[in-house]
């Protein structure tokens, strides 16, 4: 695995920042890689463009800051709209279908969508659509190991949600399990 540069965005409190941290702990913590995350937000914050950026790599990192995204993962219109044109040619787009409207100016990309507020919804929580898009990207990319994603997942939520978060997890990844068959 070469170097993986990696944006997430959305808007404040949708848990950006905290699935950049799963995602950097998983891969540094569990799954033997090295990784860096840096992360931008507005003085507004909730309800604000904002967003993560990760390098990912089975070598150490000498520059922590990403030039063009391999990957972008996409939960609000705002953030697809100021991020899109510095995503790689052929690069790998994942978004929230139901909150994000992308381009066709951008042919080469692939593009993989998810409902994930919806899925979110029906488990009864939201706030953890969040998980369910980092299920979502670890079956979309393999990116990250499975097991190493379940259990940043399982050591970095709320004391007392784990088995809510990893159903949300599960959730994701099934989707996208399930629309490739």
């Amino acid at each position: 695995m070469a170097k993986t540069e990696l944006r997430i965005t959305g808007f404040g409190g949708q848990g950006v920042i905290l699935s950049a941290y799963i995602i950097g702990k998983a891969a540094s913590i569990f799954d033997n890689k090295y990784a860096t995350m840096t992360q931008s937000f507005g003085p507004e914050a909730r309800g604000s463009a904002c967003s993560a950026q990760l390098i990912i790599s089975e070598e150490k990192i000498l520059y922590p800051y990403i030039i063009k995204p391999n990957i972008m993962i996409a939960m609000s219109q705002e953030g697809y709209e100021k991020y899109e044109a510095t995503m790689k040619g052929e690069g790998i787009l994942i978004y929230e279908s139901n909150l994000v409207k992308p381009g066709k100016n951008r042919t080469k990309i692939k593009k993989y969508c998810i409902p994930s507020t919806k899925i979110a919804e029906d488990l009864g929580r939201r706030i953890i659509q969040n998980i369910v898009m980092l299920g979502f990207f670890t079956a979309v990319t393999g990116l990250i190991d499975y097991n190493a994603m379940k259990e940043a997942v399982k050591t970095s939520v709320p004391r007392g949600t784990e088995e809510l978060n990893l159903k949300a997890f599960e959730s994701g990844y099934e989707y996208f399990k399930k629309q490739k068959k």
